[in-house]
């Protein structure tokens, strides 16, 4: 099989032909047709990240792709199609994956849009309901509105019944967050990002994927008895916050590593996923995918993620005729 091999952190990963193994017991084997990237994919590469595997490994979080060989005691068969948050070894055409990873699809989502789905809705909506407990009629402030996390948090909240103001760069992205169901729109670039926040009435909650002088500002807008979610630091810095303004407005603050949940309280992500494949189905979710690439274009496809000229997601077709083939048929 083809695929992503990271040989070490600060080198560009390179696509290579490797063995698939058989799986063994908890197992399933998948013909993997799309993958999705995230920000922690670049943070991998420099050895950054909380949880970078030991190198060499196969790069891709979050994959989706059909169950061709189950190892012993496995219950899902083959034939299933799944998504799968492996952690690693997405961004291949075939892996072995523990079952206890593996979700089946909705009938009615493509690879494309499940490979998109988990990471980025499963943090949105475990930030929002789990840690900030949004209520109907708050306003949410969401930070990086058109991005890959950022997006499915405009649509989270205003299903949840917020007002939602977004916080994008440029009106190409702003366009972006306006049709998830944002209410506000704020250039980030705007000068004075406080203010701006303030005379649109603050914020009971504030989600942050940027970091920095944004995640800053944003902060500063919090109403009294408000919340800070600190989901990422896109910007390439994380927000100075002052705590004296946490203790004097009576704020939280609440730190979100979605896969840090596995080991926390795996619970509360199996009840979020199963929320969020019960709204798609309803038709009250719509992934958006900014743009796909072939498997040997992968370093264009994380360039892209990069220099944040995406929107939504980013997609790694690793067997494109597959997943052509399964978005026609769904």
């Amino acid at each position: 099989m083809r695929a992503i091999l990271l040989s070490e952190t600060k080198t560009a990963p390179t696509l290579t032909e490797l063995p698939l193994p058989a799986p063994g017991p908890g197992e399933l084997a998948v013909a993997i047709a799309a993958c999705g990237l995230n920000f922690a994919d670049l943070l991998m590469i420099e050895g950054k990240y909380q949880d970078t595997p030991a190198c060499p490994f196969v790069m891709g979080m979050e994959l989706a792709g059909t169950v061709t060989a189950a190892g012993p005691g496995t219950t899902i068969a083959p034939g299933t199609r799944v998504a799968v948050f492996s952690g690693q070894g997405g961004l291949a055409e075939a892996g072995v994956f523990a079952e206890a990873r593996c979700t089946p699809l909705p009938a009615a989502m493509s690879f494309e849009e499940a490979a998109a789905f988990q990471i980025a809705y499963g943090t949105s909506h475990v930030a929002l309901s789990t840690r900030a407990r949004l209520a109907p009629g708050e306003t949410l402030v969401v930070l990086g509105a058109a991005g890959g996390v950022g997006l499915t948090a405009v649509e989270i909240g205003k299903r949840m019944g917020a007002r939602v103001i977004a916080l994008a760069r440029g009106p190409e992205k702003l366009a972006v967050a306006q049709a998830a169901g944002a209410d506000v729109l704020i250039d980030s670039e705007t000068a004075d990002l406080k203010a701006a926040l303030k005379a649109a009435g603050g914020a009971d909650v504030v989600y942050d994927a940027l970091g920095g002088a944004v995640g800053e500002a944003g902060f500063a807008a919090l109403k009294p008895g408000g919340r800070f979610l600190v989901i990422g630091f896109a910007a390439g810095a994380p927000p100075m916050l002052k705590l004296n303004h946490a203790l004097v407005k009576n704020l939280e603050i609440h730190g979100l590593y979605w896969g840090g949940y596995l080991a926390l309280d795996p619970r509360v992500l199996t009840a979020s996923m199963a929320a969020l494949f019960r709204w798609f189905a309803e038709g009250g979710l719509t992934p958006h995918i900014s743009a796909r690439f072939p498997l040997e274009q992968t370093a264009e496809a994380l360039e892209m993620l990069r220099t944040r000229r995406s929107t939504g997601k980013v997609v790694v077709l690793t067997a494109p005729q597959a997943a052509a083939e399964a978005a026609a048929g769904r």
